[in-house]
């Protein structure tokens, strides 16, 4: 049986320091990195204080997403993400409970916290709230509510995929963007890429609404989309930015049945960069995410909240990068 003296030999420190960060003592001054590793070491030896479940590496974290099971298989933009959490997770012994489309009512009542991935009403973050004030989200800007928030750099993304098409002398650009609900149905979410989109073409007074094509994000509505924009516009853009890999995947197919060539008719640029980037075919150009990161980020910031009693709210941008394929020149 690992003992606390086991430990301190280990994490190099003594025993009466182990016992205190184990059991919570957030008085004791000693570095986040000293914590950690105590921390991790009490996990890899597999220790376990008896009659107390609430020592920090068994905390027990709700990991809240607003989609379905089978949605996540389809989407791995929020796969990668999960994937994120659990890593870091370990580093800390956060025992992650997973909650599946907005299941609130499913939350164990002893959560010490909760990781909130996806879209949310107001009204779904006060039940969250009232779950946990433990909250930290992924994807969905909650920091003017007052909590720790991650998400991605839309703008300067955009601006670099619109630069490059006119770099290339393409002028006439296409959008397919999506919109979404939460599951509630009382909130509608803009798509914040549209507008940095707008924008990055204004400053070259090149903005045209009419090739742009709200969808809803799934691969379907990049396929009925583009579909639109073949049979309405009288000359299609020779480039399209679209807001997802899904939708992308779709509007390729849409442009193939149509025997549009890729990408020396129309170039594709998409957004997020998963993996189905590479499984089809032409592969596409991508602005890459950093979901792992964001992920990984998010089991921080909760380790922060329930560690540091001077813990600061926070807003984390992550930034993006374009990565280049087949279906851009």
């Amino acid at each position: 049986m690992t003992t606390l003296s086991d430990i301190a030999k280990k994490a190099n420190v003594s025993p009466a320091t182990v016992s205190r960060v184990l059991n919570d003592d957030l008085t004791l001054s000693v570095a986040d990195q000293t914590r950690t590793k105590i921390l991790k070491i009490a996990t890899e030896l597999n220790y376990k204080k008896a009659n107390h479940r609430n020592t920090r590496f068994q905390r027990r974290i709700a990991l809240v997403q607003w989609y379905s099971e089978s949605k996540e298989q389809d989407d791995l933009y929020y796969m990668m993400i999960r994937e994120g959490i659990e890593q870091q997770a370990l580093t800390y012994g956060f025992e992650i409970i997973r909650i599946f489309h907005n299941d609130l009512d499913s939350i164990p009542k002893d959560i010490d916290g909760l990781i909130a991935v996806g879209k949310f009403s107001q009204e779904q973050v006060q039940q969250l709230t009232s779950k946990s004030h433990n909250l930290v989200f992924i994807d969905d800007d909650q920091f003017s509510a007052g909590f720790d928030t991650i998400v991605t750099d839309f703008r300067y993304g955009i601006k670099q995929v619109v630069d490059y098409f006119i770099d290339d002398e393409i002028t006439d650009i296409g959008l397919i963007y999506g919109e979404e609900i939460s599951t509630d149905k009382l909130r509608v979410i803009h798509d914040y890429r549209y507008d940095n989109f707008k924008q990055a073409m204004e400053n070259h007074q090149l903005f045209n609404p009419k090739f742009c094509f709200k969808g809803d994000f799934t691969k379907q509505s990049g396929y009925n989309q583009m579909k639109l924009a073949l049979d309405t516009l009288p000359d299609l853009p020779h480039a399209f930015f679209i807001a997802n890999d899904l939708m992308a995947a779709g509007a390729l197919k849409a442009l193939q049945e149509a025997k549009v060539s890729i990408p020396e008719r129309v170039q594709i640029f998409s957004f997020n960069n998963t993996s189905l980037t590479t499984y089809i075919n032409p592969e596409l150009s991508s602005v890459s995410v950093a979901t792992n990161q964001m992920g990984k980020m998010a089991a921080e910031l909760m380790q922060d909240i329930l560690t540091n009693p001077r813990h600061v709210t926070k807003r984390v941008e992550l930034a993006t990068k374009l990565v280049f394929r087949q279906s851009t020149l």
